[in-house]
């Protein structure tokens, strides 16, 4: 499995670019999973549902499954940060890429998705993780860099460099047990 990272501000375009990656490895044959961070409370199913139901009940899991899907629901009694290996262990192994969106201080190899339209600072000269730069506006960075810098608005270009580089995002999560 090769797991790669997309990290920069809100508003920079990550879950575009994610958005658009998926069906641009799929049409290569690969299967893509994601994990998203969430900075909020945030709720996948919904008041009256039978999952929302024995969620308020009390379950501390409640998993959903149909022919087509199945969702797990885990509610936490306290508040429990989750690293980005923990959520990685939960996906399931037959996956070649895992797409990481959010999680920018993590130890992951990442691409650092910025535009300079939005007025943010960049990360990679901070970041030894930056192993990438995605932005619509090369010209405007504002330090020189050695990494690839990749056009955020050519998903196929991003995801050429992904396959022809996988190599170095092969997931090893015996460094993270």
């Amino acid at each position: 499995m090769n797991v790669v990272g997309f990290a920069g501000f809100s508003g920079s375009g990550k879950t575009t670019l994610v958005e658009g990656l998926i069906p641009a490895l799929k049409q290569r044959g690969l299967r893509v999973s994601v994990v998203k961070h969430a900075h909020h409370k945030f709720d996948i199913d919904h008041p009256g549902k039978d999952t929302w139901r024995h969620r308020q009940a009390g379950a501390f899991e409640v998993v959903v499954a149909s022919e087509n899907r199945l969702a797990l629901i885990r509610e936490f009694e306290k508040p429990t940060v989750q690293s980005v290996h923990h959520l990685i262990a939960e996906l399931y192994e037959g996956v070649d890429w895992v797409l990481v969106e959010g999680f920018k201080s993590s130890d992951l190899l990442k691409v650092e998705v910025w535009r300079a339209d939005s007025g943010q600072p960049v990360r990679y000269p901070d970041d030894d993780f930056v192993v990438a730069i995605a932005t619509d506006s090369p010209g405007q960075l504002p330090q020189a860099t050695l990494r690839p810098v990749l056009d955020l608005n050519n998903v196929n270009a991003v995801a050429d460099w992904l396959v022809d580089n996988q190599e170095r995002f092969v997931y090893r999560s015996e460094l993270y047990a």
